[in-house]
């Protein structure tokens, strides 16, 4: 599953990487946090990247966000066929 979810695409590596640190502080995984701090820096991540990263996630952790994944793509489907007309 990692493997697939580092592939090429429209996000780079390092993006990826931060990403996966926000998800990471807001789910509180120490073991994650290490790892993927450790890939965001290699990837080119700065400290400063890394502090803002950390105040998306302290500002989305709260929330039960796995159930809210699917949301988040619908809304992205619905706003993307509004604009087109679609919708």
């Amino acid at each position: 599953m990692g493997t697939s979810a580092h592939e090429g695409g429209a996000l780079d590596s390092n993006t990826k990487e931060l990403l996966a640190v926000a998800i990471s502080v807001a789910v509180r995984c120490d073991p994650c946090i290490t790892f993927h701090v450790e890939g965001a820096r290699k990837h080119g991540a700065t400290r400063q990247k890394i502090a803002e990263t950390m105040g998306l996630a302290v500002y989305m952790g709260t929330g039960p966000s796995a159930m809210y994944a699917a949301h988040a793509l619908e809304a992205y489907d619905q706003y993307t066929d509004q604009a087109s007309g679609e919708g």
